[in-house]
C-alpha cells in the first residue's frame, strides 16, 4: 500500500505544487515509485482550477521539476481520509489545517516541512514567493529540496 504525501500552502499555484514537484522528482530517482503517492492542495480556494504561477513554474523548470498539477482547495473529509502525511508551508496553514481536523487522527497527520531540513535551519517555513522577485522564487525551491530529501530519508 503506497503512503500518500499531501503538500498544503495558501493558494496551491506556487510552494505546495512545488513541493509535490519536487518529493515525486526524488521518489522517481530513487525508485521507490511504488512506494508513495504525491498531492498538493490550498487552504484557499482562490486559484482552484488554475496552473501554478507562471514564475514558480520557470524557476522549477530551470531545476527539471514540472508543475503540471491543477489548483484546488483543501478538502477536510477527503483529504483527512485519503492520505497518511499533511505538510504545511508556513505556521498560518499549520493552524489552518489544525482547525479543519476532526479528531485527533487527522492532527497527528499534519506536519510542518521544514521541520525536515538539514540545511535550511533557519527557517521554520517556507516564505511565499508570491508577492516578491526572482530571489523568492529560488530560497522556496531551496528549502523545498532540502525538506524533501530529509523527508524521503526519514520515510525510508
Amino acid at each position: 500500500m503506497k503512503k500518500r504525501l499531501l503538500f498544503v500552502c495558501l493558494g496551491n499555484i506556487c510552494r505546495s505544487p512545488s513541493a509535490e514537484a519536487v518529493m515525486n522528482a526524488y521518489i522517481k530517482e530513487n525508485q521507490l515509485n511504488d512506494e508513495f503517492e504525491c498531492d498538493s492542495a490550498g487552504t484557499g480556494g482562490w486559484h482552484t482550477g488554475d496552473r501554478a504561477d507562471e514564475r514558480m513554474r520557470r524557476h522549477a523548470l530551470r531545476r527539471n521539476y514540472n508543475l503540471t498539477s491543477i489548483a484546488r482547495q483543501f478538502n477536510e473529509k477527503n483529504d483527512f481520509d485519503k492520505f497518511d502525511l499533511i505538510f504545511g508551508m508556513d505556521q498560518q496553514n499549520m493552524n489552518d489545517l489544525k482547525a479543519l481536523a476532526r479528531n485527533e487522527s487527522d492532527l497527528k497527520k499534519i506536519k510542518s516541512i521544514t521541520t525536515y531540513c538539514s540545511r535550511f535551519l533557519n527557517y521554520s517555513s517556507v516564505p511565499d514567493p508570491y508577492y516578491g522577485g526572482d530571489d523568492g522564487f529560488e530560497l522556496v525551491l531551496d528549502i523545498l529540496e532540502d525538506a524533501c530529501e530529509g523527508l524521503l530519508n526519514d520515510l525510508t
